[in-house]
């Protein structure tokens, strides 16, 4: 890890005791994002005393799946409040939530507000907008068979997952990266990923909402 990266990491432990491993922060591109629940867990720490959300009607669209929220934030009793907005449509969503750009719109807005409240400069990964499709494709395997790489059965029952489940390919090749600890996918070995394909597979039957939230962390910003 980059020193850069380690001393962000240090002060962000030891202002506000977000952890990495726990999931509250994540690490993109060399950049770091505090994630919903990073802030959540936060604000139950400071004891928060509530949390109010209402959409702005002026600057909803219902059709067109737009929608603008308001979160204000009371960290004490006597607060007045801290407020943060979060909007969200089709054109600045990940795919794979295409349909809930509402609970994105709240998501976003709670977490701005209580990164007001807790005076954290840092983004948080849910406000930022959908993933750009670098083409980076999944590995074939050698020609012997015993080289890197996932061969047809494995790739075409991975591709029929993410059909099946209406996932986002793109956010499933990252967590394949990250799942099988390589830099790239193609560096990844056979079994590694068959592994991964088979833990995708269960978690999209079991519980596809927490995949989701899952993939959901791998986005990064959207490209100007």
């Amino acid at each position: 890890m980059p020193s850069r990266v380690a001393k962000s990491l240090e002060t962000l432990s030891k202002d506000f005791n977000f952890s990495l491993g726990k999931g509250e922060l994540q690490f993109i591109d060399g950049t770091c994002y505090v994630t919903h629940t990073g802030l959540l867990r936060l604000a139950r720490r400071k004891k928060c005393k509530g949390i109010h959300v209402e959409a702005v009607d002026s600057l909803c669209d219902s059709a067109a799946s737009r929608f603008v929220l308001k979160a204000t934030v009371y960290p004490s009793k006597n607060s007045s409040g801290f407020v943060g907005y979060g909007d969200a449509d089709p054109s600045n969503v990940s795919a794979l939530v295409r349909g809930a750009e509402m609970r994105v719109a709240e998501t976003r807005a709670v977490n701005r507000a209580l990164r007001k409240a807790y005076g954290i400069g840092l983004c948080s990964i849910e406000e930022i907008g959908s993933v750009s499709n670098t083409g980076e494709k999944l590995p074939s395997q050698n020609a012997n068979g015993n080289g890197n790489g996932t061969g047809p059965k494995v790739r075409d029952r991975l591709c029929q997952i993410i059909r099946q489940h209406k996932l986002d390919p793109e956010l499933v090749k990252r967590y394949a990266v990250d799942f099988c600890g390589t830099k790239t996918l193609r560096e990844a070995s056979r079994e590694q990923v068959e592994n991964f394909v088979q833990q995708l597979a269960d978690w999209a039957e079991k519980d596809r909402n927490a995949l989701l939230c899952q993939l959901n962390s791998y986005m990064r910003p959207k490209q100007e």
